[in-house]
């Protein structure tokens, strides 16, 4: 089933177009990696998904149901969440609170979300402030999953952790993963991307280069469509 359908979306920075005419579909239970150099469109493109960043055409459907207009609070609601870049947290409030602000009925539930995640039990009482990066994503990604979410959307996974924080967090996404969440990540790590998305979609200049299953993908297809050029030997 589909859960996502982007079609012709465009998207803007003032005079910039930063996404241009992108269209693709989501899967129920897939997962999906957003690649592309910086300043590529992958960061507008999630945020305008969750209507953090208005449209500028095109088409946002979400479970068949048109989103045109709909603010990004009526979104959460709806069951799609972001987890943005710099991951956003409440810098003085603690993990517990972090967590329970954006509590809504649903499966997860603190302690669900502790019980699948269990290396942010004992951080609960600790404010977001003072956690490790790869404290603070995971912390993010759970904050999101309080909303209950069928969408799940990851902006830069790994940005700036250490290898053992980015192992740690890729250790959530697997489970999340085996759990059957939707999911559309941006990571900058190739190797990441393809270990645990089912399709990968790469964007050069706000347009679409490449879609194509993980499975057998080789770098040269990569590297040509992230950089727009084919890899001399």
């Amino acid at each position: 089933m589909t859960l996502l359908r982007v079609t012709g979306l465009h998207a803007r920075h003032g005079l910039l177009a930063a996404v241009r005419g992108v269209s693709f579909d989501v899967d129920e239970g897939e997962v999906v990696a957003l690649i592309g150099a910086n300043g590529a469109g992958k960061t507008t493109l999630l945020r305008t998904i969750a209507g953090a960043h208005p449209a500028a055409g095109g088409v946002i459907a979400y479970a068949g149901k048109d989103l045109e207009g709909l603010p990004a609070h009526r979104r959460v609601a709806l069951g799609i969440a972001l987890v943005p870049e710099g991951r956003r947290l409440f810098p003085e409030l603690t993990v517990r609170e972090n967590l329970t602000v954006a509590g809504r009925p649903g499966r997860w539930q603190l302690e669900t979300v502790l019980d699948a995640f269990p290396r942010l039990r004992p951080l609960l009482d600790r404010p977001a402030a003072k956690l490790s990066g790869g404290q603070q994503q995971a912390t993010a990604i759970a904050r999101s999953l309080m909303t209950n979410p069928r969408l799940l959307l990851v902006d830069e996974v790994s940005l700036g952790l250490s290898p053992q924080a980015v192992d740690e967090v890729y250790d959530m996404i697997a489970t999340l993963r085996g759990l059957g969440t939707t999911l559309v990540l941006v990571e900058q790590d190739l190797g990441r991307a393809l270990a645990v998305a089912g399709r990968v979609i790469c964007l050069l200049e706000g347009r679409i280069t490449l879609e194509a299953p993980a499975a057998g993908l080789t770098r040269d297809r990569v590297v040509q469509a992230y950089f727009g050029f084919a890899r001399t030997p």
